[in-house]
């Protein structure tokens, strides 16, 4: 018994000549490498994602076989121990085979239990990939419907630039033109008789007080006859974004004409009455109608023009502008109206337009983006454009106007409030603001409000100061036609650029006129030459752009408060030159223009900066411009 013992004992030593009775749990773990090993013998998975079944399966078998052979060898021992003498080795013997057994079984279910952990990994791999693949898919099929999308976006874009000019498209522009032609007619009809309407304040002042009113109080009176008006801008273009919205763009301007007859008969009627105060009174109405159009009339232009003649229409708007302006110097002159009993007339006749304007407009259609974006009224929209376009194919711009709709779905009935909180349409309403600036705060209403003083403080006789008052208007009129094929073909930035760079050169040429004109006789003529051409470079682009490009740059949603709010920093800045320029004048003397010079710099370096092209763009190009770059 002793040597069955001994022998027994033998085999547990790990350098015996039988395989090792005592290491199940060795044997179990000489699993294939790829599998691993943790701490204590559990198995760890380092195999591969691509490990198929067929590699778990072999593991299995292993493990059966060692359980076999070590079942074998167990039963050996126990023969073995059967034979021997001593019962008390034998039952020791017996509890440690037990207890490895029990230790080979704990083994084995941990394998299990791990190779069950491999296959679920596996199993839950292969969804992910079939996961990826799908989405990969999923993508690709994405981008073929963007690309397909894109594409077809480019043949409506093309489609709508192969839009023409027709008739009715014509008639629509020339009614709705006739505010703006009102707005240019009141900004320089006060200036030719500017010496009678004083004269006729010294006489009422005289018949009320029984005295003679200062020089300087005279002066004063004349500054508010011309400074009110641009009060009255102030509150028409500011509203004017509630009464787009409430009553439509055309409208709104039928609704206007009454404000235009109004101020106009107030004006008319002011020497008849005795009382300069309804001069006044009649200049604020008109100024507000102004206001309003202002607002209104790009509004609807840009908004009924065809894509690629949207900049050469929107140009007519200060076409007209200088049209009325070179109407009221034409009829002030001295031959004319300009004297004491014709310009009460000459300020009435601001009545044409308006009357004229409420006989036209009436058969024009509304705006089709206002009647589908705002109103939802898709078969009054598709009629508008049938009539506009003098076509029944109007799907491209039905497409183009409901994709400017989703574009600014998110900023529908946006209020001024919203408006300047948007990290979005913060950037164009900045540059929407700083072009109306740049157009006010130029120095031109400097010369549109006081030019015959201007020329006549220069060296000439009174009379060729209005004749060169006249030269004015004319040439704003020839620029702004040379500037209307322009403006679709060398683009918005590239012009309102050239127009700044020339005035702030000829800024400086007409304060250098000033200074040595007491020196030199015939510098008088270069501060008319300069003046003119000052004007010129006016038309080609600060003239017309600001009020084009500010409707351009915001969506159906943000337009209206947008217009409001870049129409009334225009008619503030209007206000501030046309009070203050006497004063500055008196002040600066001769470096009058200075100020206006450091200005334009100013002006020239933001728009070459921040001021994008929008020339051929769709409003949900320009919107998409700003949006992807954050607004800057």
């Amino acid at each position: 018994m002793r040597q069955s013992c001994h022998r027994l004992l033998e085999h547990q030593q790990p350098g015996g000549d039988e395989p090792p009775l005592y290491s199940p749990v060795d044997q179990i773990t000489a699993v294939p490498d790829h599998v691993g090993r943790q701490a204590g013998g559990k198995l760890t998975r380092y195999a591969p994602a691509e490990e198929d079944e067929a590699t778990l399966r072999e593991l299995l078998l292993s493990l059966q076989r060692q359980v076999s052979v070590m079942s074998m060898n167990l039963s050996a021992k126990l023969d073995e121990l059967q034979r021997g003498d001593r019962q008390l080795e034998t039952t020791v013997a017996l509890c440690e085979i037990r207890s490895q057994l029990q230790e080979l079984t704990k083994s084995v279910e941990s394998c299990q239990s791990e190779v069950s952990e491999v296959k679920r990994d596996m199993v839950a791999i292969k969804q992910e990939l079939d996961t990826v693949q799908q989405v990969k898919e999923e993508i690709e099929e994405l981008r073929e419907y963007v690309d397909r999308l894109e594409e077809h976006s480019q043949r409506r874009k093309l489609r709508l630039l192969e839009q023409g000019l027709t008739f009715f498209l014509s008639y629509a522009i020339l009614a709705a033109v006739l505010g703006m032609l009102q707005f240019g007619y009141n900004t320089g009809v006060i200036n030719a008789p500017g010496r009678n309407i004083e004269n006729f304040m010294k006489d009422v002042y005289k018949d009320r007080y029984g005295k003679d009113i200062h020089e300087d109080t005279v002066n004063r009176l004349y500054s508010i006859a011309v400074s009110i008006f641009a009060i009255g801008g102030m509150l028409g273009g500011f509203s004017g974004g509630m009464i787009a919205n409430r009553f439509g763009r055309k409208g709104g301007l039928l609704l206007n004409n009454i404000l235009g007859i109004g101020g106009a008969s107030l004006m008319g009627f002011t020497k008849i009455s005795h009382c300069y105060e309804m001069l006044f009174f009649g200049r604020f109405i008109i100024g507000v109608n102004c206001g309003l159009n202002t607002s209104l009339v790009p509004m609807y232009i840009s908004e009924i023009a065809p894509l690629n003649l949207r900049g050469g229409l929107g140009t007519v708007n200060q076409l007209a502008v200088t049209v009325g302006l070179l109407l009221s110097q034409v009829l002030g002159i001295e031959q004319i109206l300009g004297t004491d009993d014709g310009w009460p007339i000459l300020l009435g006749l601001a009545v044409c337009p308006a009357i004229l304007q409420l006989l036209l407009l009436p058969a024009c259609p509304e705006s089709p983006r206002y009647l589908l974006i705002t109103r939802q009224w898709e078969e009054e929209a598709r009629r508008a454009l049938r009539r506009l376009r003098a076509s029944n194919q109007v799907e491209e711009d039905i497409e183009e106007m409901r994709a400017e709709e989703r574009a600014q779905q998110a900023e529908a009935s946006i209020s001024m409030r919203e408006l300047l909180c948007s990290p979005t349409l913060r950037a164009p309403l900045l540059i929407g603001v700083v072009m109306q600036l740049s157009q006010q705060l130029s120095g031109i209403n400097a010369v549109f409000y006081y030019s015959t003083s201007l020329f006549t403080s220069s060296g000439l006789t009174e009379e060729s100061a209005k004749f060169a008052t006249m030269g004015i208007g004319a040439i704003m009129v020839g620029m702004t036609l040379v500037s209307l094929p322009l403006m679709d073909r060398t683009g918005r930035r590239t012009l309102h650029l050239y127009g700044l760079g020339g005035m702030f050169i000829f800024s400086i040429f007409i304060t250098i006129s000033f200074l040595i004109k007491e020196m030199i006789d015939w510098m008088s003529y270069l501060s008319v030459v300069s003046t003119l051409s000052f004007v010129v470079f006016f038309a080609v682009g600060p003239g017309s752009i600001p009020w084009l490009i500010t409707a351009e740059l915001f969506s159906q949603g943000p337009r209206p408060s947008a217009m409001a709010i870049a129409v009334l920093v225009n008619w503030m800045a209007n206000f501030v030159v046309g009070i203050g320029f006497p004063s500055m004048k008196a002040l600066l003397e001769n470096y009058t223009f200075l100020p206006f010079s450091v200005f334009l710099a100013i002006f020239w370096i933001f728009t070459y900066k921040k001021v994008p092209e929008t020339k051929n763009k769709t409003f949900e190009e320009i919107l998409a411009l700003f949006r992807n770059s954050n607004g800057r």
